[in-house]
């Protein structure tokens, strides 16, 4: 690696010396005082790579000069330390690094050329759902359906644990992928030999979920990326990115009594949505943080993606050091971190002077209430005095066509006729149901499910002791949840079961019916399992409109449950209490939450725990050694999971009957031969989609129906409808995750107006023929018309889900116009070679008059040397609309990676053109 800025040094801890970039010796050369933490961050990254290729000293000098109101215009091509995955998206990460080993062979290259050049860690934490609930047994029986469902997949990823140096896998039962990471693996600062030298570098890491923001808590740069991004980044291909915007965040004052950290996410979750903060990285700093513990921080880092950031980091300062000692970090690692962080200029105290900064917002968290967000989306954060009114405007929408026919949605606007489809339903809003024998009524608004579920919050002892608190106090006074509600406790780690069982507080916990139920993301992902029959027979009796209420982070349509309409977040001692009132419609600032066993009303505030003893309560129970245990083998897993027959060889037996992995086809045909950006012509539009279009919407996600594309593709393969699975569960099989892309329940096509469910128009009939989505691209692709997409603002939000790029390209879509996307899925639409498009600022397909029935053709791309093209859309009267539109190719290497069909494609080639020596 080349060293123009002369910076290499060495810094001694502790008797041992390591090799480092020195940023105080570019600082000679220039003012790096003004330099946010992330940019310095960058920045060492850079003079590290440096490499006369992809990093040359212009990048070097462009960050170091970097300029906080310049919008983003320089490319500079980052690498990360390392890579984490967890299992959804993990498996087809390894199902294409197997595909690419087979690949390369027949390119004339060896299996072994395909291989993780950084460390690379998988953590299987997506696969367990909530099937038994409110029992002893629950953990012990959703463990083992766990494993009998997904015996194949995981036997694949122990071929891959013994196939591919560098790869770690993290068994199940063990916790969540960013718990994991911040309890365990996060180094803060790494090492590692370079030709016989130690150096020091700090910790950057790309996680497959979008969540991995979480770690940036605790002064780790990293975020989210799609499984195509970090297959390169695996195999040692840098990232192309432009120079970031930072937006700082200066936190003042303290929490007050009765708010949570939830509460504060939820409040910092809003301002920066309303801020705009997409694609910008975001910097915490102020007075405020020496308040804040390093696990209300990780709650913060955790949800950037919520309000669109691509990370959300916190310096390193004594705090840090204060989490690595309790979560059992060795003194020599922990010495290293300070040493490192203070030679860098990466070191926060209290009067540390901040950075200069894009754009700024400040919060007194001394002014944060108890919130909650929804009713399906996490920036809607609602006080919880207005939760009632909240969620009767929501009930009032979702069934304002029940107790009547609901007329045509919409005529149908094509040319050639045709009506929308509306929905017919006739419910009451209230259905009686018997439970053990019981009789009972339940109304609009019912919480039907309360988890204390998700990476977010079950990392954070002080909302999981307070919910535990908030139980035994309602216990004590007899209270318990009603029993329509389906309750479960996840907790992030093994080492939150045993702090909570230290404080006495796990058996609290079950008197009310929250028993543990798994150690994985559960119901924040949709793993909420099946409600009780009788409470299913009575929303669908009743056509209810119920709830749930979880510690999550997403709650977007038809992500939690089918069955429920309504998602709120909120903290874990609030989803106690809702559990227990049974109802979003009551205000629980006002009203009980039940009787005691003399008869008299229970409040909120009469079981709600003090902060003072919330914390004594942690400092009695938490420390080092439950860590040190917990963590001791955890690469080593139990009985069921060493007992998982796994292939041996460096080439994947792939097997034609599985229906969970499968060699999928991106690779079919491929010959070194580089291709171009054409332009596109006699297009049809798949899905005309309006705002917030989600990767929940677009991705195969949650239960596969028998009646869908995809579940009469299993039934044809043998497979019962009880062994179905989910979608995520069978990513590995492309045949199975395309006939589900796009196939939300809640999605709604503009074709059919409010209808909801994954159809669309196939215009290859007249009169036009209503088929899945799926159905009418297979009948496109059998008569050669390429495919669009047209959507509104938001396009792509949530979840790092590189199937609803992989599933949008393997349908037929050449291209997506929206007005807007979100960062994660216009990357990895580029990683799949399907064009982003955006409509020019102003401009909707509404005010184009754009129906979506049109022809269209998409010109002047000129192999990728535009930033804009032009598309016609033709009528069937032979009428044109003809607009402008964004090519969001952002920099030289995108463009490439679509010349060459996507980015695995890019680098398999780079890799095959490699000496055989190599």
């Amino acid at each position: 690696m080349s060293n123009t800025f002369a910076t290499r040094a060495t810094l001694n801890v502790n008797g041992q010396d390591y090799a480092f970039h020195s940023l105080p010796a570019l600082g000679e050369r220039f003012d790096l005082k003004h330099l946010p933490w992330s940019m310095k961050i960058l920045l060492e990254n850079l003079l590290r790579h440096e490499d006369g290729v992809s990093v040359l000293p212009a990048h070097i000098e462009a960050v170091a000069k970097w300029n906080p109101k310049a919008l983003p215009d320089t490319e500079i091509a980052f690498m990360p330390g390392r890579v984490i995955l967890q299992d959804f998206t993990g498996v087809p990460c390894v199902v294409d690094l197997a595909a690419m080993r087979d690949a390369v062979v027949k390119l004339g290259g060896r299996p072994e050329q395909i291989n993780p050049q950084i460390p690379s860690e998988l953590v299987i934490d997506h696969s367990v759902q909530v099937d038994a609930f409110a029992r002893p047994d629950a953990l012990e029986i959703n463990g083992r359906i766990e494993f009998e469902r997904n015996a194949e997949r995981y036997g694949f990823l122990r071929w891959g644990q013994k196939a591919f140096a560098d790869f770690k896998v993290v068994p199940p039962n063990t916790g969540i992928v960013h718990q994991v990471n911040l309890e365990y693996l996060a180094r803060v600062v790494m090492t590692r030999r370079i030709d016989g030298e130690l150096w020091a570098f700090p910790d950057t890491l790309f996680g497959t979920d979008s969540h991995t923001t979480m770690v940036n808590g605790i002064g780790v740069l990293g975020w989210g990326v799609g499984g195509i991004e970090a297959e390169a980044a695996m195999l040692g291909q840098p990232s192309s990115m432009l120079i970031p915007q930072v937006v700082g965040f200066q936190l003042t004052g303290r929490l007050p009594e009765g708010a949570t950290a939830t509460d504060l996410v939820l409040t910092v979750t809003q301002m920066l949505r309303q801020h705009g903060v997409v694609g910008k990285f975001v910097e915490f700093y102020g007075d405020g943080l020496q308040h804040l513990p390093l696990a209300d921080r990780a709650t913060i880092g955790n949800m950037s993606p919520e309000y669109g950031a691509t990370c959300a980091i916190f310096p390193i300062d004594a705090e840090s050091l204060n989490y690595l000692r309790l979560s059992g970090r060795s003194e020599a690692q922990i010495a290293l971190v300070e040493a490192y962080a203070k030679a860098q200029g990466l070191w926060h105290a209290p009067d540390s002077p901040h950075a200069q900064y894009s754009s700024m917002l400040a919060l007194d968290m001394a002014t944060v209430r108890p919130s909650l967000a929804g009713p399906k989306r996490p920036q809607d954060r609602v006080l919880l005095p207005e939760m009632p009114d909240n969620s009767r405007a929501a009930i009032a929408v979702l069934t304002s066509a029940r107790d009547k026919r609901s007329e045509e949605v919409a005529d149908f606007i094509a040319e050639g006729g045709g009506a929308a489809v509306g929905n017919e339903q006739h419910g009451k809003g209230q259905a009686d149901i018997a439970i053990d024998g019981k009789h009972m009524r339940i109304k609009d608004g019912a919480v039907v499910i309360a988890a204390i579920t998700s990476c977010t919050n079950t990392s954070n002892p002080a909302v999981m002791v307070a919910a535990g608190l908030l139980a035994r106090n309602a216990a004590a006074r007899g209270l318990t949840r009603k029993p329509w509600v389906k309750t479960s406790l996840a907790p992030g780690s093994r080492v939150v079961t045993d702090y909570l069982q230290k404080a006495g507080l796990l058996d609290e916990l079950e008197k009310i019916g929250f028993y543990t139920v798994g150690y994985g993301c559960t119901t924040c992902i949709g793993n909420s399992g099946p409600l009780p029959v009788e409470v299913s027979a009575g929303i669908a009796a009743g056509d209810l409109c119920v709830a749930s209420v979880l510690s999550g982070n997403r709650n977007f349509e038809g992500r939690i449950h089918a069955e429920v309409k309504m998602n709120y977040l909120a903290s874990p001692p609030l989803v106690v209490a809702y559990a227990l009132v049974g109802s979003t419609t009551v205000d629980l600032t006002s009203e009980p939450l039940g009787n005691d066993r003399d008869g008299n009303p229970v409040y909120l505030k009469d079981v709600w725990p003090a902060s003072a003893e919330i914390h004594s309560t942690i400092a009695a129970t938490i420390g080092p050694d439950m860590f040190k245990s917990n963590y001791a083998d955890v690469f080593k897993g139990d009985a069921r999971w060493n007992g998982i027959a796994s292939p041996d060889g460096q080439l994947y037996a792939w097997s034609g009957d599985s229906t969970y992995i499968k060699n999928p086809p991106y690779f079919d045909g491929m010959t070194m031969a580089v291709g171009s950006i054409d332009d596109i012509a006699g297009a049809r539009v798949l899905g005309y989609f309006g705002d917030s279009i989600t990767t929940d919407h677009i991705s195969p996600a949650g239960s596969i129906k028998k009646d869908s594309p995809a579940g009469r593709y299993l039934m044809a393969r043998g497979v019962a409808p009880q062994d179905f699975n989910s979608y995520g569960s069978r990513r590995g099989n492309d045949d199975v995750m395309v006939r589900g892309t796009f196939a939300n329940i809640r999605i709604k096509n503009r074709f059919f107006g409010g209808e909801e469910g994954g159809n669309t128009l196939y215009f290859g009939a007249q009169p036009p023929e209503k088929l899945a989505i799926f159905d009418a691209a297979m009948k496109y692709k059998a008569d050669g018309t390429p495919l669009l997409v047209i959507a509104g603002k938001e396009y792509g939000t949530g979840s790092s889900r590189d199937w609803a790029a992989k599933g949008t390209l393997l349908l037929g879509v050449k291209a997506v116009i929206a007005e807007s996307f979100e960062r994660i899925h216009r990357s990895n639409l580029v990683g799949m070679g399907v064009l982003p498009l955006q409509f020019k600022d102003g401009q909707t397909a509404t005010s184009l008059g754009l129906s979506g029935t049109e022809t269209y053709a998409v010109s002047g791309l000129a192999d990728g040397s535009t930033k804009t093209a032009t598309v016609t859309a033709t009528r069937i009267d032979g009428t044109r609309i003809v607009f402008e539109v964004d090519v969001l190719l952002l920099t030289p290497k995108e463009v490439e990676y679509a010349r060459h069909g996507g980015l695995l494609q890019y680098v398999l080639r780079q890799l095959a053109a490699r000496p055989a020596s190599v």
